[in-house]
């Protein structure tokens, strides 16, 4: 039996330490994208490399998420924790010392390994340290870390590039997490508590490898479709789902002989919200994660804005992001799944007067007169991804918190696969049938993700109108996993 819960007086010095290192791993998701020239330039990539270092990172994290959850549920949140910090750590300096592209496309998707390993157990964590209104709380901090490190990795890139130099400086994009890192790995290791893993079992290497196999179908083609992906790997579509299928019937089969599973499939038809809480976020992602890039390209192609304006143009999103996602936490108790309602309409609104406004307004004022749009949806996005996390995991059992959380971020990172392809490719299309028009391609691209997040709204509705009522954060769920001194 599990004793019960009783507060780890270390905790928010833990949580803290855990979200700066999981800052690190989701900033180098999108702080890459402004050292490709750099990159280009140092090591003569080519095009189909320099690809390769971004997208690779992105389809390795999103590979390592669920099997390294359940892994954590099985031996310990914090030996994989720090295991997949130190890793993280070795390969971003094996990353910024690579001589050549080869090694440093293996560095990043060794790196990309590493942050999809540590990033369920930031969530896991979470469900074990934090009970009630703390957990809201904390959630509330993480989904704060997830929309900063989004929004504010062209800016940090920019301020890199801008010290460092072009010619060298995209290998500091990369050092700078070393000292960061080995500080944070001693931290990590005095505070984060020496929980006991859940019942080990025989690993289920079956699902492991379908589900793998099947998100590494599914995304490669989008990860890859600047480089033609889409038009050469359209067919790993049905591949993927048909073995993601097999995934599903494979996993229940284990259930059901009493085994234990990757990746229990009750979760999603048995666990109140956490279908649907999933389902809006891998929608949502898809319009937020799907923008970023389009920005930039409209910006400093279509503007001729450096990276490090072009970062600062799109700050207002994150700051509005940062602000109320701490106070989203303190509110998603009393407003339950109204405050994801509530965040979304926002982030609609915002981003539909961005459109207008990028359309219409003059090109040398448009970094300026768009601010006050991006600020709103940027308020209303730190009410969706922290509040969604919490009330998606809510009632996820402690021991399966891990592999939850890894689930849940697989679908935003295929999410946001889809977007930045799709998004990404109509900008792309709008500007070559308009004769090169900036305006309207941007307005047509940050459109659509105003229809992508319209469509997770009607998800939040749904589940609005089926749960109107905010269940306690104290149930059967809450059981703790014990402490060992």
């Amino acid at each position: 039996m599990t004793s019960a819960y009783e507060p780890n007086p270390r905790r928010w010095k833990a949580l803290t330490v855990t979200l700066v290192a999981g800052f690190m791993s989701l900033l180098d998701v999108s702080i890459v994208s402004v050292a490709l020239p750099s990159i280009q330039h140092g090591l003569g990539t080519t095009p189909a490399g320099v690809q390769w270092v971004v997208s690779g990172y992105a389809l390795a994290f999103g590979l390592a998420l669920v099997p390294a959850g359940r892994l954590g549920d099985a031996i310990g949140r914090r030996t994989m924790f720090l295991t997949a910090l130190g890793a993280f750590v070795l390969f971003s300096a094996l990353a910024g010392l690579a001589p050549s592209t080869e090694v440093l496309i293996v560095a990043r998707l060794a790196q990309g390994i590493s942050a999809g390993a540590l990033a369920p157990q930031n969530s896991a964590l979470i469900q074990q340290l934090f009970r009630g209104a703390e957990r809201g709380r904390a959630f509330g901090f993480f989904g704060s870390t997830v929309g900063i490190s989004t929004a504010v990795g062209p800016v940090v890139g920019g301020l890199i590039l801008a010290v460092a130099g072009e010619d060298e400086g995209w290998r500091w994009i990369f050092y700078v997490n070393v000292p960061i890192g080995l500080v944070a790995l001693v931290l990590a290791a005095r505070l984060l508590p020496r929980a006991r893993g859940g019942p080990r079992g025989q690993l289920d290497l079956v699902g492991a490898a379908l589900l793998g196999t099947g998100v590494l179908a599914v995304m490669l083609p989008l990860v890859l479709a600047e480089a033609g992906g889409l038009a050469r790997l359209w067919w790993l579509f049905g591949l993927g789902t048909a073995l993601l299928v097999l995934f599903v019937r494979w996993e229940r089969q284990v259930a059901a002989r009493g085994g234990s599973p990757m990746l229990d499939i009750a979760l999603f038809t048995g666990t109140p919200g956490y279908g649907t809480g999933a389902l809006l976020g891998m929608v949502y992602f898809v319009g937020f994660a799907g923008i970023w890039l389009v920005f930039a390209l409209y910006f400093q192609t279509g503007l001729g804005y450096t990276p490090l304006q072009s970062g600062l143009a799109v700050t207002p999103f994150a700051v509005g992001s940062a602000a109320s996602a701490v106070v989203g936490g303190r509110l998603v108790e009393k407003w339950g799944r109204k405050l994801t309602v509530t965040g979304l309409t926002l982030v609609v609104a915002g981003l539909a007067v961005t459109a207008v406004v990028l359309r219409l307004a003059p090109p040398h004022v448009a970094g300026w007169v768009v601010a006050p749009a991006l600020l709103v949806a940027g308020v209303g996005g730190g009410w969706v991804i922290s509040p969604n996390t919490t009330l998606t995991l809510r009632h996820v059992p402690v021991a399966m918190a891990g592999a939850a959380g890894g689930a849940l971020q697989t679908g935003q990172r295929i999410g946001a696969a889809i977007g930045t392809a799709a998004l990404t490719g109509v900008f792309y299309l709008v500007l070559t049938s308009s004769g090169r028009d900036f305006p309207v391609a941007v307005s047509v691209a940050v459109g659509g993700a105003t229809v992508a997040v319209s469509l997770a709204l009607v998800v939040a509705l749904v589940e609005l109108r089926a749960r109107p009522r905010c269940p306690s954060a104290v149930d059967g769920a809450e059981q703790a996993v014990p402490d060992v001194p």
